[in-house]
């Protein structure tokens, strides 16, 4: 069974920064997508940064030039780096990845990690 496991939320100050972390465990063959989401109270889901295996990323307009994803293939994990934060950037964040559970087949399947609460004060 594969989880997704996020850590690194807090509450920090407008101007400051956090660094978000989401590992993959469990069985499965590769990952393909790693993204992260947010969800604001009252508000849909949105997507903030996605970066797939070969490396390339792309971010929401609102994040450009303050946020970065990065990832470290070999231990399964995915990195957000907040800088500059707002307090419009207030919300839960929430890992995604699209994994291919066997080598025996293509089918990617999607998971969601239990989300990390980010707030920005004033």
């Amino acid at each position: 069974q594969v989880q997704l496991v996020e850590s690194g939320g807090g509450l920090v100050q407008a101007g400051g920064s956090l660094r978000l972390s989401c590992a993959a465990s469990g069985s499965f063959f590769s990952i393909n997508a790693m993204d992260w989401y947010r969800q604001a109270p009252g508000q849909q889901r949105e997507l903030v940064a996605t970066t797939i295996s070969g490396g390339s990323t792309n971010y929401a307009d609102s994040m450009k030039g303050r946020f970065t994803i990065s990832r470290d293939n070999a231990k399964n994990t995915v990195y957000l780096q907040m800088n500059k934060l707002k307090p419009e950037d207030t919300a839960v964040y929430y890992c995604y990845a699209t994994i291919r559970t066997s080598s025996r087949s293509t089918i990617l399947y999607q998971y969601w990690g239990q989300g990390t609460q980010v707030t920005v004060s004033s």
